[in-house]
């Protein structure tokens, strides 16, 4: 384990995003490392998760969630190793995964943490993703909202992404064909030859909505979403009766200021959805499915033992760097789960 440093490095929200986010928007701070009080622990942070949903919640448009505070540091999913404790539960040396936020130490009650223990710590980073929310997410808006029955067909938007990677795994597992949408040839290349899906098409060509076409004959029975725009537009047309569409995230219309321009696509969705009976369900894992986390962890550490899924990670090293890496994230440039590795501790490690 290495020294504790001198100094708490935090990065700050200067400003709330105008359309795309931009390095103006953020802050590198420096603090005192705080102390712990009674019945709470120093958190050191090493890894910190990026994700798509943090880019609405720099705005302070009405949601489930308050906005994230101008002139505060911003919040994020972390893996931290307990520094000091002053909490019966936790003992320096400790991991968790904890709400740590953009910065290198927090102190915490102990009420948001989550004791890292057996195979998870020889990948302690994947508890932000695969054993994490990302992975939550896909196992349960796929299985619970999607529900694919075998040699059903489903496509995932944004296919080598930290979410839609894993949709696809699991639907092959469930005996479904397997179609993603990613950006990119080498993406789409990826997408079948390393995560096992059936086709892959590139968003970035033309004839989206053709490809789409060829590679689901016998349409769509399984859309997961979490993209929207073109690609949404694209897959609707292909949906068959009593298609079901778990919908989680947006993240083409995350920068947009103002409503799309053109043809209003809404009067045909709404058709589709009353004429194919289909199920559209927005959800967000944590308000709707908190409960069932124990039945998730259990069954993904299973398939992960037998090694049945692949994880790709993005990872970025250095707190200083998170900004960059975020805005980059929402222009499609990051290939996997993006995590920022804060310090570079591994679990054993002595101080």
């Amino acid at each position: 384990m290495s020294q504790q440093k001198e100094s708490n490095r935090q990065v700050i929200l200067t400003s709330r995003p105008h359309g795309a986010p931009t390095a103006d928007n953020f802050r590198l701070d420096t603090q005192p490392v705080p102390t712990p009080d009674e019945g709470q622990v120093l958190l050191r942070t090493v890894y910190l998760s990026l994700d798509p949903y943090m880019r609405g919640r720099m705005s302070d448009a009405p949601s489930y969630v308050p906005p994230f505070a101008v002139n505060e540091v911003l919040g994020g999913g972390t893996v931290a190793i307990v520094e000091t404790s002053r909490h019966p539960d936790y003992a320096a040396g400790d991991w968790v995964v904890s709400q740590s936020g953009w910065q290198d130490y927090a102190l915490s009650d102990g009420s948001d943490l989550f004791k890292l223990q057996g195979p998870v710590l020889e990948h302690p980073s994947w508890a932000l993703s695969l054993l994490g929310m990302t992975g939550f997410t896909a196992y349960m808006g796929l299985l619970d909202i999607g529900n694919p029955q075998p040699g059903e067909t489903v496509v995932v938007a944004a296919a080598t992404g930290a979410v839609g990677s894993v949709v696809g795994q699991i639907a092959k597992l469930k005996g479904c064909r397997v179609v993603g949408i990613a950006g990119g040839e080498e993406k789409c290349r990826y997408a079948q030859e390393t995560l096992g899906f059936d086709h892959c098409v590139d968003h970035r060509r033309d004839d989206l909505a053709e490809q789409l076409k060829q590679h689901c004959p016998d349409g769509i029975d399984v859309y997961f979403e979490n993209v929207g725009g073109k690609v949404f537009n694209a897959v609707l047309p292909l949906m068959n009766t009593k298609g079901r569409i778990p919908l989680c995230g947006l993240i083409a219309d995350y920068n947009s200021t103002n409503l799309p321009q053109g043809e209003d696509h809404l009067p045909l969705f709404q058709g589709a959805i009353l004429r194919k009976r289909l199920r559209v369900q927005g959800f967000i894992i944590t308000q709707d499915y908190g409960d069932r986390f124990d039945e998730f962890f259990r069954q993904m550490s299973q398939w992960i033992a037998e090694d049945r899924l692949v994880l790709r990670e993005h990872i970025v090293d250095g707190l200083e760097q998170a900004p960059e890496a975020f805005i980059g994230m929402l222009e499609g440039k990051n290939f996997g789960k993006l995590v920022i590795r804060v310090a570079d501790d591994q679990p054993g490690e002595q101080s």
